[in-house]
Formats: C-alpha cells, structure tokens, sequence
C-alpha cells in the first residue's frame, strides 16, 4: 500500500517547518524565526516498525506568487487542463533563479503529495495570500488550509472566511502545544481530502495509535526496569578493618547514591529515544536543580508520600523498619559466618525518614573486608522514584518535537501523583522488588499500573 505524502506550504515564516517538525515527530526539522531558513523541499517520513504511515514535505515560501500567477493566467485553459500549465511553468523555470522556491514547493504537489496550507492567524488576513491560494488551486489537488497561531493576537475569523473560499477543510493547529488527540484530528481531516486516500488515511491512524500506545508501554517498561534495579541495587567498597571509618563509609554511600542517579539518568535517555526527542541536551535529562537531587527534602516532599500516607501505605505489608548493619564474618573454609546486628547512621535525613538503605559489612577472607549498600529499605524511596519518572515522561510526552528551546522541569509543586488506591498497589510490588520474589508476570502487571498513572497524567 502507498503511503500519503503532504506538501505543507505557505507564506515564509508562517510556521510550516514546525508543523512538519510535530506531525512527524522530528526534532532535526530546521526551525528559525529567520525568514528563508527552509530553502529546498525536503521529506520527513512517520515510521512505525519500519513501515511509513506519511510523508511530509517541507518547503520554502512562496517568493513570486504574483508574476507565478500571472503567468499561468496567459494560458487561457478549461479547468481540467490546469494542472498541466502549472506543470509547464515548472518544467521552463526549473532553472531559473528567480522561482527557486516556487519549483521547489510545486514539484511534490506535482508528484502526487496532498496540500497542506499554512496560516498565521496572529495576523491579519490581506489580498497578498490570494495568489498563493489561487496558484493551489491550478494545481488541482486535495487540501487543507491550517490555521497556527505563532503570537498572541487573533485573527481567526476573517482568515476563515477567506480560506473557505479555496479550501475544502479547515483546521487549527499550534505545533507548540499539540496533544496527540489533536494530532490524530488533523489526520483524520487529511482522510476526507479524497475518497481514493480513504483506506490509506484509516490504515495510517490506526497505526498511528498503535504507535503512540506503545511509546507510553515501552516507557512504563523502563521506568517499572528502573525501579526493580534501583530497588536491588548494592554496591561495595573494600574497607581496612572490621568496622569502616566514617570516611570509607561516606565514600561507599555517595558511590551507592551516584549509582542510583545514574540509573534514573540512563532510564531518562532511553525514555527519550522511545519519545523521539533524541536532539535534547542530554544535561537537561536530570533534575536540574541542585535542590531537587534524588536524595533532597524537596524531591521526598514534592513526589514522595507524606508521613501520613506512607503509614497508611505500608501498614498491610508490616512495619517500618530501621537501618541495621549485618556483619559476616567469613571462617577459613569459605564465606560462612554469623551474623549479628548493629546500628550505622544512615542517610535518612535527605529525605526526611528514619530509614534509608541496608548495610552489611562482608568477610571477603582473612584479614579482608568489605562494605555492602543496599538493597534499598526506605519505603518511600520507590515512590519518589517513580513520581520523579512519571513528571519526567509526562512532561517529554507533552514536549513538541517543533520546539527549539530547553527541555525543562518546573511547577513541580502543582503536581499530584499518587491516590489511595494507586498507593496501595503499588506497595504490593514494591515490597516484591525488595525480596526479589517478583514473577514475570507480576513485572508484566506493575508496568501496567505505570502505564495507567502515564495514561491518566496525559489525558
């Protein structure tokens, strides 16, 4: 089956490239508020599992609409022939300088590519759009007028009124804030251009949900792999003696904390592949404040569980437990020990509870020790990893792939995360994570618990 192809085209500067940039979900699309920054045709292609769904086509402004359309009015035709004037025209001044981005915009349409045309109704309508639009028309070809609003002004109706002169359908679009609902309305706009692109258009939207149902499982499936790791991880330092000093011990927690970060940063990368925003500063994939590390008060109070709740949370699944140190001693003969129980100040007072991680110090041989962090025992850890995951997706999911400035995380304060009943079973799996007891099945129902608070904060 053919794909669709679109020709998006228009007046410069009215926003074309950052409409292909987001319908599909591109972040290479050259986008400058300079004007000419587009000056050849290039196609951007929607691949799904290595099948095109469509084809766009950014082009250059229009330059010379007016003498264009002048020309084609010399040709005194019927209007079934006007297709092939406007192919004539293109054909003499393939060459010809002056037309550049004319040919460059008419050649795909020619070809076979669907009209897609560009408005900024942030300004007001004039006569100079006309020619534009008439020159479309010759071309005889099925389209759309979308209407973008780049600033805050509002001339909606007045453009309205002329587009409906030239144009079948049309839409309104903001390549900045589109959600994939609206994005979905566009291509369903798209289907009823033409009866013959119908089944074509059909098989494409369907895909096209398939396609971004599955960003969202296969971000819940790293962010619920994050958790399971971030949950098991231990980490060990080789210490002089039996007891480790408070530097060994401050050295083996940062390296346990730096291994955690690490995970969420790697988790984050490989959600923004998923989500194709693979042009990001990678920088920008980590909290960027200093105040909202992993391990601060301000990230345990904006996306862990209150006191409160992390009691009520926890209270079907025992009581909560302190940090304990388990020595094993190793004999002569191998690694058999006793093991006796002590406390080692923890690091619970970054996020504000009495608990943090496990602390073991290993018998490796005679004369050898070594200091084991983790696994994790803080009960409102995962909950604080998770809420950072989920801002984080949510916020990339809602990131257009036509914008050019930083990816950034704020009003975090305003966000909510986990209700009574999520918290509940969420809990059942977490405390599976922590005894490794968790069956492929139940990872299979955990990421879909993530999938549904993704889905939920999307909608």
């Amino acid at each position: 089956m053919n794909h669709p192809k679109f020709a998006v085209v228009g007046h410069p500067n009215k926003g074309k490239s950052s409409i292909v940039a987001s319908l599909s979900f591109d972040d290479t699309v050259a986008i400058s508020n300079v004007p000419g920054t587009t000056n050849t045709k290039r196609s951007y292609a929607l691949r799904v599992d290595g099948e095109i769904i469509y084809e766009l086509y950014d082009t250059p402004g229009f330059q010379r609409a007016r003498k264009v359309l002048s020309w084609l009015e010399q040709h005194d035709v019927d209007a079934h022939k006007k297709q092939e004037v406007v192919k004539e025209f293109v054909i003499q001044h393939k060459n010809d300088p002056a037309f550049h981005d004319e040919i460059e915009l008419l050649e795909p349409i020619l070809d076979g590519a669907g009209i897609i045309y560009v408005v900024d109704a942030s300004k007001p309508y004039s006569n100079e759009y006309e020619a534009e639009m008439e020159i479309l028309r010759w071309c005889n070809k099925p389209s759309m007028a979308l209407i973008n609003h780049i600033d805050d002004d509002d001339f909606t109706q007045e453009w309205k009124n002329a587009l409906g002169h030239y144009f079948k359908l049309i839409r309104t679009y903001n390549p900045m804030e589109a959600t994939f609902y609206e994005h979905k309305y566009i291509l369903q706009g798209l289907a009823q251009l033409n009866e013959e692109w119908l089944d074509q258009m059909q098989h494409s939207i369907e895909i096209f949900e398939t396609f971004y149902k599955k960003k969202i499982q296969k971000s819940a499936q790293i962010i619920s792999d994050l958790i399971t790791s971030a949950l098991q991880l231990r980490v060990e330092h080789s210490i002089q003696g039996l007891k480790p000093t408070q530097e060994e011990l401050t050295q083996t927690q940062e390296r346990y904390k730096q291994k955690l970060r690490n995970l969420e940063h790697q988790a984050y990368e490989k959600i923004a592949t998923i989500l194709q925003h693979t042009h990001l500063d990678k920088e920008l994939f980590a909290f960027p404040f200093e105040e909202i590390d992993l391990f601060s008060t301000h990230s345990a109070s904006i996306f862990g569980l209150s006191k409160k709740e992390l009691l009520l949370t926890t209270a079907t699944s025992g009581a909560l437990t302190g940090a304990s140190v388990d020595l094993l001693l190793a004999g002569h003969t191998g690694f058999l020990g006793a093991m006796v129980g002590g406390v080692v100040g923890g690091l619970g007072g970054y996020i504000g509870f009495e608990e943090l991680f496990k602390t073991k110090i290993l018998g490796k041989r005679v004369g050898s020790y070594s200091l084991q962090i983790g696994p994790m025992e803080n009960k409102n850890f995962p909950y604080i990893l998770l809420g950072r995951a989920l801002y984080f997706t949510r916020k990339l999911l809602h990131f257009s792939h036509a914008k050019r400035e930083k990816f950034t995380l704020e009003n975090m304060e305003s966000y909510d995360i986990f209700d009574e009943k999520a918290r509940k079973e969420l809990e059942k799996y977490h405390k599976l994570f922590r005894s490794k007891k968790l069956s492929q099945e139940q990872i299979k129902e955990y990421e879909v618990l993530i999938t549904q608070l993704l889905e939920q904060k999307i909608s």
